[in-house]
């Protein structure tokens, strides 16, 4: 028979309090109500449990067998459920991410050391990955993507404001080599790729005209999975790169790298913290949600 948790539980009541009316006002429910539960267990069971008198209840010998069975594991129920209530108060536990390695404003160590010190009891436990990562059937309780590529049936918090791809190369390439004027241009230039793993196809680059998105195929001169190293290779002026404009950002404002092709570079939404639920929030998912509002608040807002 399917084990009935519920009969199970209010039989080791009944046995406890060895009283049918005793077991019924600690379940807030019927005497009746009780009789019933146990008379089910026994009529699935085929035995009796319970002796009643009209002055007491005992058990018979199946009935303290089982009671002596089950005792442990609803004793260790219990404790499991406590603990889970544990975790409905102060944000703690882990809390495994799923990141794409181009979410610079959420990957920044100010952001997570802020998170961490104020949330000491919470142990991050973050994946930085470009692959295609299902956060439910994986075990994650959350992740960072662009929002063009998160499941419709997710609740997306955004991280920042809009992003935008751009091409970037060293002004000494510039020097040597000229700008395209157009992106169909590319091929003539030398040019750093990326691709996401071994034996895959080099990223195309997207860019849009006149409101229509196109993607160009480059023929790169160094392909590689790590936009550290491409970063590197077009400061050091071997080529023109393609990226997230924030991953460029402090080599533009030191002018290391100069921006192409910039009127063929949109903006769009940029990166999102995404997770199935808004429904019994975690406590720890909550103050990341939180932590990160209050953060995007910050970075967004006007400078003096």
């Amino acid at each position: 028979m399917v084990p009935d948790l519920n009969a199970l539980a209010v039989f080791a009541l009944v046995a406890e309090e060895r009283s049918f009316r005793a077991a019924a006002d600690r379940l807030g429910v019927t005497r009746s109500a009780v009789s019933q539960t146990i008379r089910r267990l026994e009529e699935g069971l085929g035995i009796a449990l319970v002796l009643r008198t009209t002055r007491s209840v005992g058990l018979t010998e199946a009935g303290e067998a089982l009671r002596a069975e089950i005792a442990p594991g609803l004793a260790e129920m219990g404790a499991a459920l406590a603990r889970a209530a544990q975790l409905t108060g102060r944000p703690r536990g882990r809390l495994r991410l799923a990141v794409s390695s181009i979410a610079e404003r959420f990957l920044a160590g100010p952001f997570l050391a802020a998170f961490t010190a104020a949330h000491p009891d919470v142990e991050l436990d973050v994946t930085v990955t470009d692959d295609d990562v299902d956060i439910v059937a994986d075990g994650y309780d959350a992740g960072v993507r662009l929002g063009e590529v998160i499941e419709q049936d997710m609740i997306a918090v955004p991280v920042a404001g809009d992003e935008r791809q751009i091409a970037v190369c060293a002004p000494s390439y510039l020097e040597r080599h000229g700008a395209p004027s157009h992106p169909a241009h590319l091929a003539a230039h030398r040019c750093i790729g990326w691709r996401p793993a071994p034996g895959s196809a080099p990223y195309r680059w997207e860019f849009s005209e006149e409101g229509k998105d196109f993607r160009v195929t480059v023929p790169p001169t160094v392909t590689t999975n790590n936009m550290a190293l491409m970063i590197k290779l077009a400061v050091a002026g071997a080529g023109i790169t393609f990226g997230m404009e924030e991953s460029f950002r402090p080599h533009l404002v030191r002018g290391e790298l100069v921006p192409v092709l910039e009127a063929y570079s949109p903006y769009f939404a940029g990166f999102y913290l995404y997770y199935p639920s808004r429904r019994n929030l975690a406590p720890k998912l909550r103050a990341l949600v939180d932590h990160l509002q209050a953060s995007r608040a910050a970075w967004t807002a006007p400078k003096p």
